[in-house]
Order: structure tokens, then C-alpha cells, then sequence
């Protein structure tokens, strides 16, 4: 009778094979290590201003609470008193729970955080423990910062702000013991994911120059031009600040009036354009409007001396100059996004100086020009971060997109920090093919002059909205924007503040102002199309109010703002005349959209 018997030396063999993957991986481990040491070795120097707060809050922090202790030992002894009793609460309840004879934690009814999505922080007395000192370790902290007095209000938010960053950054996720989703995986795979994790790690430091920036996206998921980028267009001009894309018409038909958009240089303009799905760009065209795009330079070192002026000059005023000869109009609507909404505003406003006609609206996206309220990323612009700022980009000629990534990385440091590392080094997953996140890494550099001008001019003396800007000759004020204006902000916009944005808006000459405010954020609020129905919008012509008193009296709409925005510009745009291709006798194309701009690369500073 014939039985199913395992052959001779399988269980053997299993073990060889497991020998042999073992003996690669400490191989594997070997290399790497090499390499990891080899990087460190020539980590590049990064100031030491710009590697956090000068060390004055903290001794003002210090010396203030010392202050209070010497003041009111019975509040700081009631601090103490709170922290210890909870911690001895949570140590209780936990031996309870063992006596009882079950492997079991307490039971956890607090509030969910999602970094502790595992059950076993619920359910395992060990890492229930360890979730429930770490939070209460946190509270502790944060509330002793909350106590501080003797503080300026700005020093308290910087307080507050570096605890914050201080505590996320211990949360017992972070670390392998202590992670249950790392080791199940570990244990899971033999080891493998923490080999593949520390290839992870090395890539990025080596991408890098020893410092870490964790890859947020797989970069070869994605090609600008091949799979995104991808909406049809030509570049019709080209000069040493920017390309001018013309994109094809799909309709038969367009408005009179063109469109031309000014992206932030701080990063690239193809956020608008992503795939059809959320391609802004695209829609924007299929409504009929011949639109224009501007692909600003990634400046190298020899753009040092690039001011904010010459942006206005040789690149708001030679784009529209160019779209005005290209489609034989006299007039322009312009739209400006981030920073291009700051300068754009800036640029309206030494027209109405000069009597210059040109833009017939202005459309603002998550723009800033009041300045009083810097919102969360006031903390990075005193003066210890901007000195350091002005004396690192003026050495090198720019300021690296490096340090524009990691600051805006740190305003969201557990969803673009913690969290990306946790899946790439502990897990060893590779980094999604999220096309959002590989635009966010795919950053830009700006020219030494223009960047001290803006953060000094601007961000920190907020001279546009107070005693008026010096540019190009003239000392321009936000009253001067005059124009029929359409402003979307967002409301959890950790960079542009709606409610800054609002008083800005407010503060403008116009008598034609439309402001909407999208949900989300500084991205996913303005990425967000019709068809996906996931945001809406709000709005309320009454900008007399507070923005408060705005929002409360505001009527909310579902789904994208897009409809209604384009719906204000087709009024704003004229006639229709027949679809435009792009360029002309004398604008021939030069390269297929989205140009050589977007992919280039600088020499290094």
C-alpha cells in the first residue's frame, strides 16, 4: 500500500535552506553596516541654527519654572503629586489584572490613538502598560509646559511647539522593543523585514548625505510626463526664470479672456496636474479656457543674487506679456498659489501703480499676505531660524530644498516623519506609490536673496500689509490689489492659515471679492475634484465679519469648490472665440508639455 511519507531529509534540508537565508542575511547586515558607517562618516554639516530653538527659550523656560516653584511650591507640587498618582494607578492596575491569573490587560476604555491601532496595546499587559505610562508621560510634560509663566506668547508657542516635537518623537512606537507590529513582522519573516528595513535606512541616508529624510513615496512608481503630468501641452516661451506651458484645447470652443497660473517655485507646478482624476490643470481646460501654466527654474547657486523682484519682472510680467501676444488679447486672468499668491498680489498692486490693466481677475490658492498671524509656522521665523537661514543659503547661493522639506515635514511630524519611517526601517516595507507623496519629495531650491527677502520682508516684518513693500522702485500695500478677486483658502491649512488668508482678503482695495473656504488641508483642500465628492466647501459674501463670525454665518456646500470657482471665472472671461492650439508664428513649441524645467536637475551648491 502506498503511503504519503516525507522523504528522507526534508526536515534537514528545510533547516539548510533556513541556515543558508540566515547566513545572507548576517552577510546582507555585514554590507550594510559598511555602508551606514561610510555615509555617517560624511554626513553633511547642517548648522546647528537650524537643527532647533536657540538655547535662550529653554533657559527662559527653566528659570521661569524655577520662578514658579520658588513661588507657588504647593502648584508644582501638585504637578508632581498628579503625575506620580497616576503612574502608580496604571503600575496597579495592571499587577490587578495578572493576580487574577490571566495574561490580560486591564480594561482600556481611553481615548484611540491611532499610532496604537495594534490590539496587542489593548489586550497585552506589557505593551498596555507601556501605551498607558507613555500617555501619561505626555500629558505630564505638556502640562507642565502649559504652567510656564513668565513667557512672551510667542515664546510659550515655541515652548509648546518643541515639547510637542519632543514627545512625539518618544512615543514607544518609534522604537523596535517596544513596537508590536514591527516585531509580529520580524517574527513573521524570519528577520527578513528588519534586513530590508536597514537597506531602507542606508538608501535614504545615502540619498541624503548621512541626514534622514524619510522617502515618503516609491520613486520609480512614477515618471513626471509618463504616468503623471501627462495633460497635453507645449512650451511656448522659455526664459532663464521659467517655462510658459500652453495645454491643447479639448473643446471646440474657449473663452476669450486666457488663463494663466503661477505655481509656488517653492515647489513644482505638477500638483495641479497628477493624473486625470485630479488633474486641475485638466479640468480647467475641459471647461474651455485656454490656460497657461508657468514651470518655474530649480535654481542652482548661480541664481544667488535672484531676487523677488526679478520674479515679478522676468517672470509675472514677461508671462503675461507672452500670453497677451500669444492669444491677441489684452487682458489676462491670472491665478497665484502659496507663495505665487503672495507675489501675485504684490505684482497687482505695483500695477495699479502703474496704471497697468493688464490682469482682469486675480484667483488666490491657500495665499498669505497678511502676515500678523504666522500660524504654526511662526516658530520657524525668529530669528534664530532665520539668521541661520540667511547665513547658510547666503554661503551656499540657495537654500537647499533639504531644509524647505524637513520644516514642513515637522509641522506634521507623525504623519510625514514617524509613521513613514516606522513602515520603511522597522517593517521594511517599501514606500507607496502615492503619486501626492512623490510630488511632496520632489522638491525645489530657492535663490539666497529672494528667500531672506520674503522671510525677512514678509513673514517677519509683514510690510505689504502694514507700512507698504519695496519692489522694483516703488513701496507697494495691500490696499493697492484692486482687482475682481476669487480667494480659496483651507481649513486645516497648516502653512497659510485661512483665517490669515481671509484677513488678507480683507484687507484688499477690490470691491469684487469672493472667498471659499475648502475643507482639509494646503494640498488635499485645492487637489480636490468633483468626482471624488470627498470635501466641501464653504462660503458667505459677507467679508465684513471676523473670520469667526465668517464661518459661523456661512453657508456649507458638499463636494469641490472647483464648479463654483469656474463658474466666477467664465463670467470674468468674455466670449467664446475658436480653440487656441498652442503658440504661434512666433512662439513656436519648444518642448512637449511638462517641459525640461520640472525635471531638471541643479548642480549641487
Amino acid at each position: 500500500m502506498a503511503t504519503d511519507l516525507p522523504e528522507a531529509g526534508d526536515g534537514l534540508g528545510q533547516k539548510g535552506r533556513n541556515l543558508e537565508l540566515f547566513e545572507a542575511n548576517l552577510k546582507k547586515i555585514d554590507d550594510l553596516t559598511k555602508r551606514l558607517v561610510a555615509v555617517m562618516a560624511k554626513r553633511r554639516k547642517v548648522p546647528q541654527a537650524l537643527q532647533g530653538p536657540g538655547q535662550d527659550i529653554y533657559l527662559k523656560a527653566a528659570t521661569a519654572w524655577m520662578s514658579e516653584a520658588m513661588k507657588h511650591p504647593a502648584k508644582i507640587i501638585e504637578l508632581q503629586a498628579g503625575y506620580w498618582g497616576r503612574t502608580l494607578a496604571t503600575f496597579a492596575e495592571a499587577q490587578a489584572a495578572l493576580a487574577k491569573g490571566e495574561f490580560r490587560a486591564p480594561e482600556d476604555p481611553g481615548p484611540k490613538d491611532k499610532r496604537f491601532a495594534n490590539p496587542l496595546w489593548d489586550t497585552h499587559p506589557w505593551f498596555n502598560l507601556i501605551k498607558k505610562q507613555y500617555l501619561t508621560n505626555a500629558e505630564a510634560m505638556q502640562e507642565a509646559v502649559r504652567q510656564v509663566e513668565g513667557l512672551t506668547p510667542r515664546e510659550k508657542k515655541k515652548l509648546e511647539y518643541f515639547s510637542r516635537q519632543i514627545v512625539d518623537m518618544l512615543a514607544p512606537t518609534n522604537f523596535l522593543a517596544t513596537n508590536p507590529d514591527a516585531l509580529e513582522k520580524a517574527v513573521a519573516t524570519e528577520g527578513q523585514s528588519l534586513v530590508d528595513g536597514l537597506e531602507n535606512l542606508v538608501h535614504d541616508l545615502e540619498r541624503n548625505d548621512g541626514e534622514l529624510i524619510v522617502r515618503l513615496a516609491d520613486e520609480d512608481a512614477f515618471t513626471v510626463g509618463g504616468n503623471i503630468a501627462t495633460s497635453p501641452g507645449e512650451v511656448v516661451h522659455r526664459n532663464r526664470m521659467f517655462e510658459l506651458i500652453q495645454y491643447k484645447p479639448t473643446t471646440e470652443q474657449v473663452r476669450e479672456v486666457p488663463l494663466l497660473i503661477f505655481p509656488p517655485w517653492i515647489n513644482k507646478f505638477y500638483i495641479l496636474d497628477l493624473k486625470p482624476q485630479n488633474s486641475l490643470i485638466k479640468w480647467i481646460v475641459d471647461q474651455g479656457f485656454t490656460l497657461f501654466v508657468v514651470s518655474w527654474v530649480n535654481p542652482d547657486a548661480s541664481y544667488k543674487d535672484v531676487a523677488l523682484g526679478d520674479y515679478i519682472e522676468d517672470g509675472f510680467f514677461a508671462a503675461l506679456r507672452e500670453v497677451k501676444a500669444i492669444c491677441g488679447t489684452d487682458v489676462v486672468n491670472a491665478v497665484g498659489y502659496c507663495i505665487a499668491g503672495t507675489t501675485l498680489s504684490l505684482t497687482l498692486a505695483l500695477m495699479d501703480k502703474r496704471g497697468d490693466r493688464t490682469v482682469n481677475s486675480a484667483t488666490f490658492l491657500t495665499t498669505l499676505t497678511d502676515f500678523s498671524d504666522q500660524g504654526e509656522m511662526a516658530v520657524f521665523l525668529d530669528d534664530d531660524f532665520v539668521d541661520g537661514i540667511e547665513t547658510e543659503s547666503t554661503q551656499k547661493g540657495i537654500l537647499e530644498s533639504f531644509y524647505m522639506a524637513r520644516t514642513f515635514s515637522y509641522l506634521r511630524s507623525n504623519d510625514l516623519i514617524y509613521q513613514p519611517a516606522i513602515r520603511s526601517y522597522m517593517m521594511g516595507e517599501t514606500p507607496p506609490a502615492f503619486d501626492l507623496l512623490y510630488w511632496n519629495g520632489d522638491g525645489t531650491n530657492l535663490p539666497a536673496r529672494m528667500a531672506v527677502e520674503y522671510l525677512r520682508g514678509l513673514c517677519q516684518s509683514d510690510r505689504f500689509a502694514t507700512t507698504g513693500y519695496p519692489i522694483l522702485g516703488e513701496t507697494v500695500r495691500i490696499s493697492e490689489v484692486k482687482v475682481p478677486l476669487c480667494a480659496i483658502a483651507c481649513e486645516t491649512d497648516h502653512i497659510a492659515g485661512w483665517k490669515s488668508s481671509y484677513r488678507g482678503v480683507q484687507a484688499m482695495g477690490s470691491e469684487d471679492k469672493t472667498f471659499i473656504l475648502s475643507e482639509s488641508g494646503h494640498i488635499a483642500g485645492i487637489v480636490n475634484p468633483p468626482t471624488k465628492k470627498k470635501y466641501g466647501h464653504w462660503i458667505n459674501s459677507d467679508l465684513s465679519l471676523s473670520p469667526e463670525e465668517w464661518l459661523q454665518k456661512a453657508e456649507k456646500h458638499p463636494g469641490s469648490w472647483w464648479p463654483r470657482w469656474t463658474e466666477w471665472l467664465a463670467q470674468r472671461s468674455g466670449g467664446m472665440v475658436p480653440a487656441r492650439e498652442p503658440g504661434d508664428a512666433a512662439h513656436p513649441p519648444l518642448a512637449p508639455a511638462p517641459g525640461t524645467y520640472v525635471t531638471a536637475q541643479p548642480d549641487a551648491a
